[in-house]
């Protein structure tokens, strides 16, 4: 979200979305640990974040239902009153009493290689430091060096990572924040008079991790008035450009969406043509050509007749194809497949038989064993493997042997319990440097999946890195390496891992690698997801949830695993448990 959300939050009269709360507390958050707060405290609000990011549904509308935030994992009556705070003002006072006495911009410093908030406190208490820009400053004069645990190398070190920054690009927002808004201008346009169907195309529609702009396609009776109203849509900040069926605006956190209303006879061809990608439409255009056919957002046309355009599937079959799926209109071979019938039936949601990838209050969750337990069954699974981080992973709280040994005990007496339904124990251990891992051999032995991931070290070079991974994998408890780029999308790239040799390295080891579905990773991408399955290598689809209604990011991974062609044959949880059993043994 923009920097200046929360000095131009909206009126009471404007829907406030989830990423609009998160950011509030992520905000008061990293303010409150520059200023040296209870770590408790700022750990309460950075979860509260991560909790409302979770949710389902908008918190506005759990508010207008009477629903009791209290009840949800990790929310307190406190913070319960702050979400119906900003809820019903689009401000929070907390914030603004922190932002009075702590400039907001240093929040920012803190994502700078480097600098903590610690650090940040000293820079701008001693120097006067309150954004980037000063910083430069500070350190280009030599100012830095003097400051006590700073020094030469460390202030030459950051003038380099401040200059090296990349220029500012327009802000692509991560799938569920970008559905938020897709879901709520798609209902505002359903609620008008004559409006007969609409849908949002672009990136959006092919499941890209991450979304520009949002195209919406919509047929009405009056497109004119239609048009109208969504320039009066509430949260428009800025009308760009506006006529009779199409209009451009921003809305007040920047994002630029476009409406155009079209004929009943060309909306699949529009949905077509605007769902893109661009490589794909020229690649159809074309093979339309080669049959005669002039291929267009209004139709698919043979001199001035129409032969198609009311719905996608016309249009391909009109150049002998079946309809090919949004997620694969990359230009990547979909066409010749299509025409070869070799179009893979992509994995779904309800072809996931479990979750293998999942944290509790014991590291860094929000949830109980029990609660995960419980939401996993409630979703249909028959399987969860409870990952909760290893030692290593402070920060996390991450588990030692004696407290890992105690949770396996909890989740046997769990499974004695349950009926028709298996918790898996399982530990997200952390690969070390060297590339060997955070627990001893005989405690992972009994566990039943491995989940190895590397959380430090990001710094080494891709041959060590992948050195690093590959002798993580040597080990024979190792069965999943997960998010294997770690990257955060938006905040951090992957560290440099030569990642065609880490497949090839999971197929000699009879390893799998992760989708982790957690919207700020969906790691692998979509490419080496293909490339995987390519190589033989299973994926296995993890939610990463941290809380129960975490759950339900597993759909994201999905998403991705579309993205990169895998069936249900390809992906490691479509399976019953036994069978996975058999494949993890080595």
């Amino acid at each position: 979200m923009t920097d200046n959300l929360v000095s131009r939050a909206p009126p009471a009269s404007t829907a406030v979305h989830n990423s609009d709360i998160a950011e509030i507390f992520y905000r008061l958050a990293e303010l409150l640990e520059i200023e040296g707060a209870n770590p408790f405290r700022i750990r309460a609000y950075r979860r509260a974040a991560a909790t409302i990011e979770d949710l389902p549904r908008p918190a506005a509308e759990m508010l207008a239902r009477g629903e009791d935030f209290s009840d949800l994992p990790g929310i307190g009556e406190d913070l319960a009153g702050k979400i119906i705070e900003i809820c019903e003002t689009g401000r929070l006072g907390a914030l603004q009493e922190v932002e009075a006495r702590t400039p907001s911009d240093l929040a920012r410093l803190t994502a700078v290689p480097g600098l903590g908030p610690k650090r940040v406190k000293v820079l701008h208490d001693v120097l006067g430091v309150r954004s980037v820009e000063d910083l430069i400053a500070a350190a280009a004069a030599g100012r830095v060096r003097k400051l006590p645990r700073f020094g030469e190398v460390f202030e030459q070190r950051l003038l380099k990572e401040l200059k090296a920054a990349r220029p500012v690009e327009p802000e692509r927002l991560r799938l569920p924040v970008a559905e938020e808004y897709a879901d709520a201008l798609v209902g505002f346009l359903s609620s008008l008079p004559g409006v007969r169907q609409t849908a949002v195309a672009g990136s959006y529609r092919r499941r890209r991790e991450t979304v520009g702009d949002l195209d919406i396609l919509a047929t009405a009776a009056d497109g004119p008035a239609v048009a109208a109203a969504f320039a009066s849509y509430p949260e428009v900040a800025r009308i760009v450009a506006q006529g009779p069926t199409r209009v451009t605006v921003l809305l007040r956190n920047g994002l630029q969406v476009d409406l155009r209303v079209v004929p009943d006879e060309s909306y699949g061809a529009a949905l077509v043509y605007f769902t893109g990608s661009k490589a794909h439409n020229i690649a159809l255009r074309k093979l339309g050509l080669a049959h005669g056919l002039k291929i267009n957002e209004y139709g698919v046309f043979h001199g001035e007749r129409r032969l198609a355009g009311g719905a996608e599937a016309e249009v391909y079959r009109a150049v002998g194809l079946p309809l090919i799926p949004p997620e694969l209109r990359e230009d990547r071979g979909e066409l010749a497949a299509a025409a070869e019938g070799r179009l893979p039936e992509l994995v779904t949601v309800s072809d996931l038989k479990g979750d293998l990838h999942v944290h509790t209050r014991a590291s860094d969750g929000k949830s109980t064993l029990e609660e995960m337990a419980e939401a996993a069954r409630a979703r249909g699974y028959a399987y969860l493997a409870i990952s909760d981080h290893s030692r290593h992973a402070t920060v996390a709280h991450g588990l030692d042997p004696k407290r890992l040994a105690a949770q396996i005990d909890e989740i046997e007496a769990l499974n004695a319990r349950l009926s028709g339904f298996r918790v898996l124990k399982s530990c997200e251990v952390d690969i070390l440097k060297d590339g060997k891992l955070d627990l001893p051999d005989a405690l992972l032995a009994r566990l039943d999946v491995v989940t190895a991931a590397i959380h430090s070290e990001f710094d080494l070079t891709a041959a060590a890195q992948t050195a690093r991974l590959l002798k993580a994998m040597d080990n024979r408890h190792v069965h999943i390496i997960a998010h294997p780029t770690g990257r955060l999308l938006g905040e951090r790239a992957g560290y440099p891992v030569e990642l065609d040799q880490l497949i090839a390295g999971a197929k000699a080891r009879g390893c799998f690698l992760e989708i982790n579905a957690h919207p700020s990773r969906l790691d692998l991408d979509d490419i080496h997801a293909r490339a995987a399955k390519e190589a033989g290598v299973l994926l296995a689809i993890g939610s990463d949830a941290h809380s129960t209604v975490g759950l339900g990011n597993i759909r994201f991974g999905v998403d991705q695993a579309r993205r990169g062609w895998l069936e249900a044959k390809d992906v490691l949880n479509t399976r019953p448990w036994p069978e996975i059993a058999r494949r993890l043994a080595r």
